[in-house]
Order: C-alpha cells, then structure tokens, then sequence
C-alpha cells in the first residue's frame, strides 16, 4: 500500500503543476459520459496512468476518462478507480477541484475496498488517505507532511445540496430547508472534492446528491466517487447511505454506474433516513 500512496502523492504534485500551466481549453474528445473533455482531465489522466504503471502491486486501474478498465500488471492484486480531476469546470473560475482514488483488493467493489484517497487542490495542497484511520496530509515544497486524523462530530453544521432543485422530489427540498431552518449554513461549490473536505475537517454536515427527474440514478460514479467518499465518511465516525441502505453495501455492474448519495455526520444521516423511508 505504501508504493500506491507514494504514487498518489507524486501525481498530485505533478497535477497542482499542470493546473498552475497547462491550457485549460476544450479537447475534441468526449469521456464514458459524453462530456466534451479539457485538455487538463486529459493531461491529469495521463499522469496518474504514468504513475500507476511504474506500481507493480496494482492490477488494473479504471478512470472516469476512459470507458473501459485498463490492466497494468498481471500479478498486481490491488484495481484502483480515480476520477482524475472532479470539478474540472470550476478551473476557469479559480475554485478548488480534486483528484478521487477507490482502492480495491482482488476486484473492483465496494465490499473489496481496502483504502481510500482524495487530494484536494486549492489555495494549498491536502491529501486524505483513509485506510484504519482518516490522516491528513499537505504539500510542503515537494514533500506530504502529516497533519492530523480526521473525526467527525456527531452532529454538524454544513448544508451541501447538490442537483438542480427544480429536479429534486417535495420531500427531499422539504428536508433541506428544515437543515436551513435549524441553523445549518449553505457550503456548495459545485466540487464534490472540497465540499466533502470541508464538512470533514469542520467536524460534520450533510452533503446530498439525491435521485433527480433527469438523473433517476444520480449522477456521480459509484466506483469512482461513492465509494471511496463513503469509505473514508465512515472511517471517520459518520455515516453514507443513498437514501435508505448504506453505500458500501451496493453492487455495481459497469464500472461506471452510478447512485444517489449522502455523506455526512449520524445526526444529519439519520434525519435522511427517516425522509427517505416514508418516501
């Protein structure tokens, strides 16, 4: 796990360096969703294959830029998911965006996750890697220094509704004006990366992203962004659920299927699920 860690690390160096340089326009190809893609997720999927293919442990890796998985090493025994860049579109506007990796033992799947990652790349560089514990950890020059382990309260404070709302279901607008009406504080960006980062390291919240009219099975990717958010919420005392059962609990089919989601602290878990079972 250590070289899976070491390679995570060297490319998000090399990412913070091609946001910082490289063109951010549009490419002339299109991702598994039929996203015109920029040139940087393409240029920032090239680097983490890079890096992964100098990895001997890993097997095969899958990224949210390509339709298919791609095998590394025969012998490997770890898949690794990653969505290269999330919130890639927030680049032009100067917002925080990320890098999302799943790590799995054997097969891809939530019950073969074994460790989990994000990096988040904003005014400073910071790494999560969840495997016993949640650690934090920043860019200092070339080097990830540790910062701290991340807890959760039991209750938060942060409102992160994601979709659009005229898509949403009555019940689930409902519960998010009461989360407003009880004092909670609105934290959206758009960036599924630092909005999560920031409920984690402000102690806890809610982030949602529920079924929609246009989107009846969500929108973000099970292998690529569920299940590796779902992991660390829950190595850090809170919970992840898609309305009703717990996320780590689900199948998946196609690499990139994809699930209604909330992440947050038990108080703010348990409200949804009492919504979600009478709905």
């Amino acid at each position: 796990m250590t070289d899976i860690f070491s390679a995570i690390q060297r490319s998000a160096i090399r990412i913070k360096d091609a946001i910082d340089t490289k063109d951010i326009g549009y490419s002339q190809q299109e991702n598994s969703s039929g996203e015109t893609q920029l040139q940087l997720d393409i240029k920032c999927d090239m680097i983490i294959e890079e890096e992964f293919s100098n990895v001997a442990s890993i097997h095969t890796i899958a990224s949210e830029e390509k339709e298919h998985a791609v095998m590394l090493h025969e012998n490997g025994k770890y898949f690794i998911a990653y969505d290269p860049l999330d919130g890639s579109s927030l680049i032009d506007v100067n917002l925080s965006v990320g890098s999302i990796f799943g790590i799995y033992e054997n097969a891809f799947g939530a019950q073969n996750m074994v460790a989990s990652c994000y990096v988040v790349f904003g005014p400073r560089v910071e790494m999560v890697f969840a495997h016993n514990k949640v650690k934090m950890h920043l860019l200092q020059g070339k080097d990830f220094e540790f910062v701290k382990e991340i807890r959760l309260n039991e209750k938060g404070k942060l409102n992160a509704p994601g979709g659009t709302q005229q898509n949403w279901k009555s019940y689930h607008k409902e519960m998010v004006d009461s989360f407003f009406a009880e004092g909670y504080r609105l934290r959206y960006s758009g960036g599924m990366v630092p909005d999560l980062h920031q409920i984690l390291l402000k102690g806890g919240g809610l982030f949602s992203y529920p079924a929609t009219s246009d989107k009846p099975k969500g929108k973000l990717r099970r292998l690529f962004e569920v299940f590796p958010f779902a992991f660390i919420f829950k190595k850090a005392g809170g919970e992840a659920i898609d309305g009703k059962e717990d996320l780590m609990g689900l199948a998946y089919a196609d690499i990139h299927d994809t699930s209604p989601c909330f992440f947050g602290s038990r108080y703010e878990v348990q409200r949804v699920k009492e919504v979600y079972a009478n709905n």
